[in-house]
């Protein structure tokens, strides 16, 4: 009897689509999905994916770097899987790993995660370089800067005069949330 097949999808940021991974992929038992940047190696979905594969299994990604951060991370997590006797496939390099595999199976493997790896350092290069230009351009301001503590007081003292969150919201010009977050600032430093 042969096991189960798992899908393994991984996305960067919860708006990409889950979807077109292992579209058009047939008679997956159970799929495992986050939205999580794969530099993390706190990736929840991928490790109940591991613990939850049995011999016999076949476990399907989109791709090698949707698995992986980086090469040796790759290497590990097949090596693990195939040891164990689960097969893993990568739909987009069209690659299958057994634990039987031959001397060039692993070295495509090992290639084609190191291309992935390159890869990804070229776009973090890029959107470096991109960054950089905008910042140079005026037009990149990063993120937002934390509400000074002084106002996050303020905010906290009007509350504590008998201010509802909204009229201390309206009067201060600052959305609900924000009041809620200015408290919540208050409180760390009160506790620190």
């Amino acid at each position: 009897m042969s096991g189960q097949r798992i899908g393994y999808i991984r996305v960067s940021s919860s708006d990409q689509n889950t979807e077109r991974q292992l579209d058009g992929i047939a008679n997956l038992n159970l799929t495992f999905t986050e939205s999580i940047s794969g530099a993390t190696t706190n990736r929840p979905q991928l490790q109940e994916m591991m613990k939850y594969a049995r011999q016999g299994d076949t476990v399907i990604a989109h791709s090698m770097d949707r698995v992986a951060r980086n090469l040796s991370d790759l290497l590990g997590i097949v090596e693990d899987l195939t040891k164990r006797g689960i097969r893993v496939e990568f739909v987009k390099e069209n690659l299958t790993f057994t634990g039987e595999d031959s001397p060039m199976a692993n070295l495509m493997l090992a290639v084609m995660g190191g291309v992935a790896q390159f890869e990804r350092a070229l776009i973090r290069e890029r959107q470096r370089e991109g960054i950089s230009k905008a910042k140079a351009r005026g037009v990149y301001k990063g993120g937002k800067k934390p509400m000074p503590l002084s106002k996050a007081l303020a905010i906290r003292a009007r509350l504590a005069e008998g201010g509802t969150v909204t009229t201390v919201a309206r009067e201060f010009g600052i959305t609900r949330q924000t009041v809620y977050a200015a408290m919540k600032r208050t409180s760390e430093s009160q506790a620190a």
